[in-house]
């Protein structure tokens, strides 16, 4: 059984940074996509990121130039980089873990971007 763990959410001012991490139990780990979820309020979740088992990333075109993603196999670790933030960045940010098309996802972190 997998389980996501994510933390570094919180409250930020316009223009600052955040870094969420989200670490995995089990083995999958290292033979799984990753990607980064939200899900603003009233709105539909919605993909901002993934990072494949070899370790190629791609991001949703609003926040390209602005967003990172990483994995750590060693340490079952993915993590998102949150620059330049936008007040519309605000939401629930989840972890997902894709293995052989199950997907696995974690609780949700807040992170709200407001002055």
């Amino acid at each position: 059984q997998v389980q996501l763990v994510e933390s570094g959410g919180g409250l930020v001012q316009p223009g600052g940074s955040l870094r969420l991490s989200c670490a995995a139990s089990g083995n999958l780990f290292s033979f799984s996509t990753m990607a980064w979820h939200r899900q603003a309020p009233g709105k539909q979740r919605e993909e901002v990121a993934f990072i494949t088992t070899g370790g190629n990333p791609d991001y949703a075109g609003s926040v390209k130039g602005r967003f990172t993603i990483s994995r750590d196999n060693v340490k079952s670790t993915v993590y998102l980089q949150m620059n330049s933030l936008k007040p519309e960045d605000t939401a629930v940010y989840y972890c997902l873990l894709v293995f052989r098309g199950q997907p696995y996802w974690g609780q949700g972190t807040q992170v709200t971007v407001s002055s």
